[in-house]
């Protein structure tokens, strides 16, 4: 099973990119997507960005992270 988290574009370097996931910042590799800017939000699976997602689903998602991780404590 593979496990990808939604985060947002922060800044880019090249092939590289700041992320944001909820106030925690990482760096991650854009190479395999194009058209990739400031502000968009994107799927990432072990470092690398694999795919743009719309914002409204990128919310939604986050916020099921945070109601699956409120439930199991």
């Amino acid at each position: 099973m593979c496990l990808a988290v939604p985060a947002r574009v922060t800044t880019i370097n090249g092939e590289e990119a700041v992320l944001d996931y909820g106030g925690v910042t990482r760096k991650a590799n854009i190479s395999m997507l194009s058209d990739v800017n400031v502000g968009d939000y994107v799927l990432v699976h072990v470092g690398y960005a694999i795919s743009k997602m719309d914002e409204e689903e990128a919310l939604e998602t986050l916020k099921l992270w945070d109601e699956m991780l409120a439930a199991a404590q």
